[in-house]
């Protein structure tokens, strides 16, 4: 994989530093005020390849977000998509699916058995905390929720609330707003540390989505997956998985809400898939076997909704936009939560073209495989 062993393009990501990139536009990022700030302060940006960052100097792309010291062999974290190689990140959603059936079909199954897992909720949840902490039972461990009374680098420094968790759980879930903040989780901590959403990325959510692909139509590799709106949180987890998977991914957004063009470039040399910013709609959808959208205004940015629909005329998922890709079996997916009538139409998401429930339901399914490949216990779904 590129990523590992390559130094990449960085930027540092501190709320710290008063970079406004410490806040990125996401399902819960900055304003766009601070976003056009930061994208005109990209000329002073410092490029750097990092081990163990810290919230003070916290590169965007670290060399590898994978850090293993300190943490007891053959177990590490999940920050990134792109943590998993290539075929690693094959072996983890085929153990998704024969997990399901383990866990349905062995009720004496219990690998998290004396196991404690933390979340760590920073932001609002539904679909993290509710498939996370049942996926956690149905393993035979405990989940441990924590709310935003935590206090993630404002009552208590990041590095300090892992060194903590550490001493009483065997793996900690943290969804956060600064992926800066996540860095220092995961340096400090000696259990693994998943990401359950930053302002930056959702890799777990990306993994349910290829999860869904693949059951599906067979395969991610190949497919033509045009995501319609923002280039937030989701938009960057998308080039993580193009860097290991093969497709054709397209992000349709209109002018000033494209993705950070380091996470393109990086996504490009990986060399693996082809990747467009398309600002045409209609025309970035013919041919896609995929169709993918999410809200225009995430959390913190509800006060930008009138200058957001105005900016985002013509990139509702509609019957017209489905039927534009020229296909009869172009899938569509959300992550959710839907603002019908704004990103996608109800009568695309009640098409039979959507599959965002299944697509939601496989959040628990890719998450407890998530889990087991931290904790060395892939193993165990086999035997």
């Amino acid at each position: 994989m590129a990523f590992v062993g390559t130094p990449l393009p960085s930027v540092r990501a501190s709320a710290q530093s008063g970079n406004p990139l410490g806040a990125l536009r996401s399902r819960g990022r900055a304003p766009a005020p601070a976003l056009r700030a930061a994208r005109g302060a990209r000329a002073r940006t410092v490029v750097r390849a990092a081990a163990a960052p810290t919230t003070s100097d916290a590169p965007l792309y670290p060399l590898t977000s994978t850090l293993t010291s300190g943490l007891p062999a053959g177990q590490r974290h999940f920050l990134r998509v792109d943590d998993l190689k290539t075929e690693e990140l094959r072996t983890v959603l085929s153990t998704a699916a024969a997990l399901r059936a383990r866990i349905e079909g062995d009720p004496d199954y219990s690998p998290l058995s004396k196991k404690t897992l933390a979340l760590l909720f920073a932001k609002a949840s539904a679909r993290t905390r509710v498939s996370f902490e049942t996926g956690a039972f149905m393993m035979g461990g405990h989940a441990v929720v924590l709310g935003p009374e935590v206090g993630v680098g404002t009552r208590e420094s990041p590095k300090d609330v892992a060194r903590v968790l550490s001493q009483f759980n065997n793996l900690i879930m943290a969804r956060l707003f600064g992926h800066d903040q996540l860095l220092e989780l995961a340096a400090a901590s000696t259990v693994p540390v998943i990401n359950g959403l930053t302002d930056y990325n959702h890799p777990c959510q990306l993994l349910a989505d290829a999860l869904t692909i693949i059951e599906c139509r067979g395969s991610v590799d190949g497919a033509k997956v045009v995501y319609v709106g923002d280039g937030n949180n989701m938009v960057h987890s998308w080039l993580e998985l193009a860097a290991v998977l093969p497709m054709d991914f397209v992000c349709a957004c209109p002018p000033g809400y494209e993705p950070l063009p380091e996470a393109v470039a990086a996504t490009r040399a990986a060399g693996l898939s082809t990747v467009t910013i398309s600002h045409d709609p209609m025309d970035a959808v013919v041919g896609a076997d995929v169709i993918y959208t999410d809200v225009w205004a995430s959390m913190g940015q509800k006060e930008e909704i009138e200058a957001r629909e105005r900016a985002f005329r013509g990139f509702t998922v509609d019957a017209a936009m489905m039927a534009a890709t020229g296909k009869t079996d172009t899938l569509f997916l959300h992550c959710l939560p839907a603002e019908r009538g704004r990103e996608v139409t109800d009568e695309v998401m009640e098409s039979a073209a959507s599959v965002v429930f299944q697509q939601a339901g496989n959040r628990m399914h890719a998450q407890n495989a998530i889990v087991l490949h931290c904790l060395g216990l892939l193993d165990t779904v086999s035997g």
